[in-house]
């Protein structure tokens, strides 16, 4: 046996292997050929993250063939686009800008909040300043809301006279969600209601009802209040994924405002909008 030629035949016999091996490698990455050009099962995965984040649908054998079914069918109609020369359109072109934008802030979002993520000392702080604007008590009050001073009076001079607060409540108040209940506003801290209404209320004793109406944006009040009680705050475990949600939202903002401060442009931007109440 001549062992001289055997490094060649092995080396011959490994670049076959190889040769052999590589469609199958490419095969292994791919979902399916279409005239010559490949799906590969990147995209597919990509577009089933794309259902399963509307929250609406779990993945199952029948959701991932309808996936790779799609991944193929978008192949088919794409190479169709682009062989009827659509990719030159204006319309394409300005749509495909748009989306190139919208990811690449999706992902510069991402990037932002994965480095810059909600801290448990930044919740504790921020638990800490909404129990100490809620206060110590709450108060179990009830309502009449009405559009004048006048028929506020009117009101007051009436339960005065002997009518009950809860049926002038049912009869005449314009608050259609508490009125049924003879003006039953629940337990709530004076911070959950306008400052005008919350400092009113505050001020009150048990059983005892507003001498003179008491106005807001939303009308004239007369309010009385039947309890009061510690208050019964949730404990931070309990609100800790709606603060992370609202910190988060804010340091987003910020990172958005400290963006446009600092870019140098000749555009004039509008004034911010209010903040929602």
């Amino acid at each position: 046996m001549n062992t001289s030629s055997l490094p060649i035949r092995l080396a011959a016999l490994s670049s076959l292997s190889l040769a052999l091996l590589a469609p199958l490698a490419v095969q292994a990455q791919n979902l399916a050929i279409v005239n010559g050009k490949p799906v590969p099962k990147a995209r597919v995965e990509s577009l089933m993250t794309q259902v399963l984040r509307s929250g609406q649908q779990q993945r199952t054998p029948e959701l991932e063939q309808q996936v790779r079914d799609e991944a193929v069918l978008r192949e088919i109609l794409s190479q169709e686009a682009e062989r009827r020369g659509l990719v030159q359109s204006p319309v394409y072109k300005e749509q495909m800008e748009l989306a190139r934008q919208s990811i690449l802030i999706r992902e510069l979002i991402t990037d932002f909040q994965k480095k810059s993520p909600v801290s448990d000392a930044e919740v504790l702080a921020e638990y800490n300043k909404a129990k100490a604007q809620a206060g110590d008590k709450e108060y179990h009050a009830r309502h009449i809301l009405v559009d004048s001073e006048e028929e506020a009076k009117a009101l007051i001079a009436k339960i005065k006279g002997g009518t009950p607060f809860v049926e002038a409540a049912k009869a005449s108040s314009k608050d259609s969600g508490s009125a049924p209940q003879g003006g039953d506003l629940g337990w709530a801290t004076p911070s959950s209601f306008v400052p005008e209404f919350g400092k009113a209320m505050a001020a009150l004793q048990k059983g005892q009802m507003t001498e003179t109406p008491v106005q807001s944006s939303f009308g004239w009040h007369i309010i009385q209040l039947d309890e009061t009680r510690d208050a019964q705050l949730p404990a931070i475990e309990e609100v800790k994924p709606q603060i992370v949600q609202q910190l988060t939202q804010q340091k987003l903002a910020q990172f958005r405002e400290d963006l446009r401060l600092k870019a140098k442009t000749d555009y004039k931007f509008g004034p911010a909008p209010a903040p929602a109440q």
